[in-house]
């Protein structure tokens, strides 16, 4: 099971971090529709946070497939209503991409990913318990030495489980972060 997101860069042999190059790509607004939870990367580092106790909920309470107007049949997890910076608090929410005007079904909500600059990479294969946090340090890395592509927007930043990431040993996600 899922315990929490799976995100880390590809390296190819022994690439340092000075030569991830993400890419840079522009989308359209859409929608996303589960479950979401208040939360902080330092409620999250100290154990306890709420990141876990959502996958948990969302693989119990089979909220996927509750989820109805779902246009893929993939896992959408989307950070927004940033407080500030990656040190305040955001919105985490868990759940499916919609189609637009979808209401939420009882007990979800539906948040709009803004249109947009994304910086757009591909995790590595992986426990996914294992490379969440390494695959955030990395990406505040590239942040903090002007390597992601542009500063981040703290808009929205979003990462799609299809089916690389059925196996939550030998995980692969995307990841977008929003960037200005």
């Amino acid at each position: 099971m899922l315990a929490a997101l799976a995100i880390a860069f590809t390296f190819m042999g022994m690439a340092s971090e000075a030569e991830i190059r993400p890419e840079i790509v522009e989308l359209k607004e859409f929608s996303v529709a589960g479950i979401e939870a208040r939360t902080s990367n330092a409620k999250e580092m100290i154990g306890g946070g709420a990141i876990p106790k959502q996958w948990d909920r969302f693989f119990k309470e089979g909220i996927l497939q509750k989820i109805p107007h779902k246009v893929e049949p993939y896992i959408f997890v989307v950070y927004t209503d940033y407080a500030g910076d990656r040190n305040g608090e955001y919105t985490y929410l868990i759940g499916a991409k919609v189609s637009d005007g979808s209401a939420a079904p009882p007990g979800m909500v539906v948040k709009k990913v803004p249109k947009g600059r994304y910086a757009f990479v591909t995790s590595a294969k992986g426990s996914v318990q294992k490379i969440v946090s390494e695959a955030w340090q990395r990406i505040w890395r590239l942040d903090d030495t002007s390597q992601l592509g542009g500063a981040r927007a703290y808009r929205a930043d979003f990462e799609v489980y299809d089916q690389r990431s059925r196996d939550p040993q030998s995980s692969q996600v995307d990841i977008y972060v929003g960037i200005k």
